[in-house]
């Protein structure tokens, strides 16, 4: 599944294969992704882990997925509650 660049931007994608990242990605799990058009360009998708760190897999992994308004904002908010308490990382 070839998505056109910028198809697939601040959103959430379900995770489909874990073929070649078992130890990275859960199949069924839902990931929050990044815009990146030139990772998109490649054939690949920025998703971010429950660390708050981004990563590129190829997109063929994972299906972009739409979500009620209300579970949007729930994601949202979750999302900023546990990466905003966490600790800064190291770069």
């Amino acid at each position: 599944m070839r998505t056109s660049p910028g198809r697939i931007g601040n959103r959430y994608v379900l995770c489909v294969s874990n073929r070649g990242y078992r130890a990275s990605l859960v199949v069924r799990r839902v990931y929050r992704t990044k815009r990146d058009s030139r990772a998109a360009e490649l054939g690949l998708i920025r998703v971010f882990d429950k660390s708050g760190s981004d990563y590129l897999y190829p997109e063929t992994l994972f299906v972009p997925i739409s979500l009620p308004r209300g579970a949007g904002r729930v994601f949202r908010s979750a999302y900023r509650r546990q990466y905003s308490s966490a600790p800064a990382r190291a770069g």
